[in-house]
């Protein structure tokens, strides 16, 4: 049933701050230490300029997340929009390096963000106009 109220459910705000901590939980040491992070997890080859547009995006789409929870439903619309194509387009990226050869935690990070997918999708489907 799409939501025709103008109040956006506690659950989806909680989701969000959820969001915001995940994201900067991976963003910082993507940020200051991608060489040492990644290669915690198994990663072979690091491009640090790519881990760190990555750490960068994850502020960006995290920190929204904490400063848009008190926003109007149709912001949410927005902000969710983004999400899904980020989250999206990520786990497609992801699961095709992962075809490649890529570390085998790659595949743990391709089921956090098409976890996130679905997440966003339900709350969307549910806040349709």
């Amino acid at each position: 049933m799409a939501m025709s109220t103008a109040e956006v459910p506690r659950a989806l705000k909680n989701w969000f701050t959820v969001h915001f901590v995940a994201d900067w939980l991976f963003a910082l040491p993507l940020f200051f230490a991608p060489r040492l992070f990644l290669g915690a997890l198994g990663w072979q080859q690091i491009d640090t300029v790519s881990a760190r547009i990555v750490a960068a995006a994850l502020v960006g789409i995290g920190t929204q997340s904490l400063l848009g929870r008190e926003a109007t439903i149709d912001s949410y619309r927005t902000m969710l929009n983004l999400k899904i194509l980020w989250s999206a387009t990520a786990t497609l990226g992801i699961l095709w390096s992962c075809l490649e050869g890529a570390s085998p935690m790659a595949w743990g990070f391709f089921a956090t963000f098409l976890a996130f997918n679905g997440l966003w999708s339900y709350w969307r489907w549910r806040l349709r106009a």
